[in-house]
């Protein structure tokens, strides 16, 4: 039989401070679903599941220690730096 072990993982500190900031400059209220780790019991396979960050009804995703955010899917990404541009146009 399969066991899947799950692992909760926090959002870092710092990434989340940036995101809340972003959002407070552009009166939006961010709602942080915290990620977590997948493994395989008995193998060497992990799954990461990333943090979903939900903004005006848009699924963002974002993985501790990355400059980078993404948008619904982990095919459309953008530069955190850019999350407030973006979120003025939508």
């Amino acid at each position: 039989m399969v066991n899947i072990i799950k692992e909760e993982i926090t959002l870092e500190e710092s990434l989340k401070k940036k995101i809340e900031f972003i959002c407070n400059f552009t009166n939006n209220k961010p709602t942080i679903i915290n990620g977590s780790i997948r493994k395989i019991d008995k193998t060497n396979l992990t799954y990461i599941e990333p943090h979903r960050i939900i903004i005006k009804n848009i699924t963002f995703l974002a993985f501790n220690y990355s400059n980078e955010i993404f948008i619904e899917n982990l095919s459309n990404k953008i530069k955190l730096s850019e999350l407030e541009d973006y979120l003025k146009t939508i």
